[in-house]
């Protein structure tokens, strides 16, 4: 029986709780020289593409320019379309927002990335309800929660319209005739967020439509990512629960007519590698007390609490006070849960485990990380992919850029001794890397040649 294949990522960190700015061997997060580092690491390890984070707006924490974050970040599709110049198979894939971008333009920057890279653009599709952030673009103002994804599902409806339209040979596809036509079509449509009517001005692109990666948890996430995802990016950590979310989202395909293999759960993943199990643990214990300093354990908890806890000492117990429920002490951060549910959690598992508050959040703030010697994490990476917990994992390093060589020189010669992720490219194009179906292969029985 022949093993599943594990699929690779490599993320670029960025705005997150992973890289550990203070070692001396990170580097610029604006000099090109790292991107291309980290993007020649991952394609020399065959991993399938590069995932690059995007932050619209710099957090400020209790009224300051939140100090724990990149700041300077470069333009993504700038960056990614670089990138293309530097590699050869290497998918490139940029976080750009629903909410505040139109779907012509979205449509046409994809399709520039796809046509000069040969195919491997992907877009991870993402949704703001933060009016902070919005304040950045012309539209101003939110969405609440419940438009927020009616307007990213009509965006990608639109700007799949528009990649469809695109001319192939001096040929288009009718969609509703079915027939292929010299015509360039008008895509008109209006909807309750959009009144589009215009023509695309590119050929079809390689792929035909970039890979759509989504992140997003909560129902209606999942709902949308079963809908129009090729891939889902996750941060479900154990097996179990990252099995119940695998199932959970594969299970939804059906009802949009695609199938089992149409979608890929890649969640985050960290990894710390030592000469044996005991030195790996040792430096995952240095580097997690890098990432969370007292300073930042206390930023953590004031940004669930919604109150200045500077008294409190990081090495002390957790606030006897309760969370005020206001969340502007944090602005440019996004907010998932009741920070009351929050808190009686984090006290029950500190209570249980005897943990200061630094413990405490650096524990509920790790990733899903694999610690041990090369060995062990191929074993374990292999474990997660061949029991359905996912298809493979987007790796984020400490160090940048540096952070992914070691991972690459040993993890990735076991992986292949297993049998279980590829000796070679054998495809060009990131549809074909991730094996997923060329979009004209299931469009209408359709298909431009």
């Amino acid at each position: 029986m022949s093993r599943k294949q594990i699929h690779l990522a490599a993320h670029f960190p960025g705005v997150n709780n992973t890289t550990v700015w203070s070692d001396p061997a990170s580097k610029s997060q604006i000099d090109f020289s790292s991107f291309e580092h980290l993007a020649r690491t991952a394609e020399r390890g065959l991993f399938d593409f590069f995932f690059l984070a995007e932050g619209l707006r710099l957090r400020e924490h209790r009224g300051k320019i939140h100090d724990l974050d990149v700041v300077g970040r470069p333009d993504t599709l700038t960056v990614l379309n670089a990138l293309a110049g530097v590699t050869t198979h290497l998918g490139l894939a940029g976080t750009i927002n629903t909410t505040f971008n139109e779907p012509y333009e979205l449509a046409r920057q994809f399709s520039s990335l796809d046509h000069l890279s040969d195919g491997r653009a992907a877009w991870n599709m993402v949704t703001s309800s933060d009016a902070f952030t919005g304040e950045n673009f012309r539209r101003g103002g939110y969405l609440p929660h419940s438009e927020r994804y009616v307007r990213a599902g009509e965006l990608i409806g639109l700007a799949r319209q528009f990649w469809d339209s695109g001319q192939s040979d001096g040929l288009v596809v009718d969609r509703e005739r079915g027939i292929l036509t010299t015509e360039p079509p008008v895509v008109q449509e209006k909807t309750s967020q959009f009144d589009v009517r215009g023509q695309f001005g590119l050929p079809r692109s390689p792929q035909g439509h970039p890979v759509l990666l989504q992140a997003g948890d909560s129902s209606d996430g999942r709902e949308f990512g079963a809908a129009n995802a090729d891939a889902i990016f996750t941060l479900h950590g154990s097996i179990e629960s990252g099995q119940k979310f695998y199932a959970d989202v594969k299970g939804r395909l059906a009802k949009y007519g695609r199938e089992h293999a149409d979608l890929k759960v890649l969640p985050a993943a960290t990894f710390v590698l030592g000469d044996s199990p005991r030195d790996a643990e040792e430096k995952a214990r240095h580097i997690r007390e890098q990432q969370v300093s007292g300073k930042t354990a206390i930023s953590f908890l004031e940004q669930t609490w919604g109150r200045d806890l500077s008294e409190y000492d990081p090495d002390g117990p957790l606030p006897d006070v309760e969370p005020t429920g206001d969340a502007s002490i944090t602005r440019g951060k996004a907010r998932h849960a009741d920070p009351r549910d929050v808190a009686k959690a984090w006290r029950e598992k500190a209570e249980a485990d005897n943990l200061s508050i630094r413990e405490l959040i650096i524990e509920v703030t790790s990733r899903q990380q694999f610690v041990g010697t090369a060995s062990q994490v191929a074993s374990e990476i292999d474990r997660y992919v061949q029991e359905d917990a996912c298809d493979g994992f987007i790796l984020v390093p400490h160090i940048t850029p540096g952070g992914l060589d070691e991972f690459v020189d040993t993890v990735v010669p076991e992986l292949q001794e297993r049998g279980s992720f590829r000796t070679e490219y054998t495809g060009h194009t990131l549809r074909e890397h991730l094996s997923l179906k060329h979009p004209y292969d299931r469009t209408e029985g359709v298909r431009a040649s």
